[in-house]
């Protein structure tokens, strides 16, 4: 096993180059269609879903950087975490709120370490 340089790891596992992170891909492909929603909203539920389970930086970092390339924007994040805040309380959505802003910035820095 060779070592990679942190943000190789963490630029392959935002493209899907992982094979935990191509069978997810596998397994979610079927739902944008499925659901029935446009698809700026299929990535605004995805994202209140992702801040109401509390999840891992790793998973805004891979939901965030394919809603990214569908358009949405650091501003639509904040719309969710303002919509949900009384839902799922402030200190849930402050930290994800660092976790999207820190998924977003590193979307863009590998975006540019690439060109």
């Amino acid at each position: 096993m060779t070592a990679e340089a942190p943000e190789r790891t963490l630029g392959a596992l935002a493209h899907g180059e992982h094979p935990v992170f191509e069978q997810l891909a596998r397994m979610t492909i079927e739902t944008l269609p499925n659901s029935g929603l446009d698809e700026r909203t299929y990535h605004l539920v995805r994202l209140a879903s992702l801040i109401a389970m509390d999840a891992a930086p790793a998973s805004y970092l891979t939901n965030l950087s394919v809603a990214k390339e569908a358009g949405l924007t650091a501003e639509d994040a904040k719309a969710v975490c303002v919509a949900i805040a009384p839902i799922v309380g402030s200190a849930r959505v402050v930290d994800a709120a660092g976790s999207v802003l820190r998924a977003l910035g590193f979307a863009e820095l590998v975006t540019e370490m690439e060109t």
